[in-house]
């Protein structure tokens, strides 16, 4: 294929314009970000990793009928999705205290909380994606009460499922972020899942050892992260054991 012209540049993905009207390249880059792109490294292998990841995990989605953006994987680094407006927040789900959550309210790390808790924040990174209510959400007209109850909904059947799907492998979702978008059919709005799901979006942990298999351990010097991601991808059958990561070229 030709190249294609590129829309957007991220922190971990860059999107081009899809082959057919409504679709977009996802492309997924090897780079690795934390604390808002104050700690930054290119990590081999990564984006490959994450593609095959997130391929996996919006495929379950759609099997048990949440609606995603994924449409097909084409190469190793890329996936065509379905281009939509996406809401301007991110949408985290929390089964156990970590990061953020456990130093705002001091709680030990690894907490089991009462019951799953949903966050947002305001997408922007000038702002460090700030957390914010849905009386934030609601005055600045981000979401209607409507798609907060749509939003609420979707966030915890992913939460079901990724809990589901990570426990019959040994692992523990402590948490997970989401975005979610918008599109139209006619004058119809429905809001679908968006983005990815990958560890880098989740924190995951072994449940014997605790040992994190997520971007915890990028942040915080815990080894290798293709590694981590590499054990995730090869429990859930991904990547076939022994198997190693490739960094093909972009073909788009």
């Amino acid at each position: 294929m030709a190249r294609r012209k590129k829309i957007y540049e991220g922190k971990a993905k860059d999107l081009f314009e899809g082959p057919e009207p409504g679709t977009i390249v996802q492309y997924f880059k090897d780079d690795a970000t934390a604390f808002n792109a104050e700690k930054r490294d290119v990590i081999e292998g990564k984006g490959v990793l994450n593609n095959m990841l997130s391929e996996y995990f919006m495929n379950g989605l759609t099997q048990i009928g949440v609606p995603n953006h994924f449409i097909r994987r084409l190469n190793m680094r890329e996936q065509l999705v379905r281009a939509c407006e996406i809401v301007p927040l991110e949408v985290i789900v929390r089964n156990f205290a970590a990061g953020s959550m456990a130093k705002r309210l001091g709680i030990e790390e690894g907490t089991a909380l009462p019951r799953p808790i949903v966050e947002y924040c305001y997408k922007d990174d000038s702002l460090g994606d700030p957390l914010v209510s849905e009386e934030h959400i609601a005055a600045f007209g981000w979401a209607s009460q409507q798609d907060m109850e749509d939003i609420l909904s979707l966030a915890l059947r992913v939460n079901d499922f990724l809990s589901g799907v990570m426990f019959g492998v040994g692992i523990k979702l402590v948490d997970f972020k989401i975005e979610i978008g918008r599109v139209f059919e006619g004058d119809y709005q429905r809001l679908i899942v968006a983005d990815e799901i990958s560890p880098d979006s989740c924190r995951l942990w072994d449940m014997e050892t605790g040992q994190k298999l997520d971007k915890d351990v990028f942040r915080r010097d815990l080894g290798s992260l293709t590694d981590a991601y590499s054990e995730v991808a090869r429990r859930l059958g991904v990547m076939p054991k022994g198997a190693t990561p490739m960094k093909p070229t972009l073909i788009n």
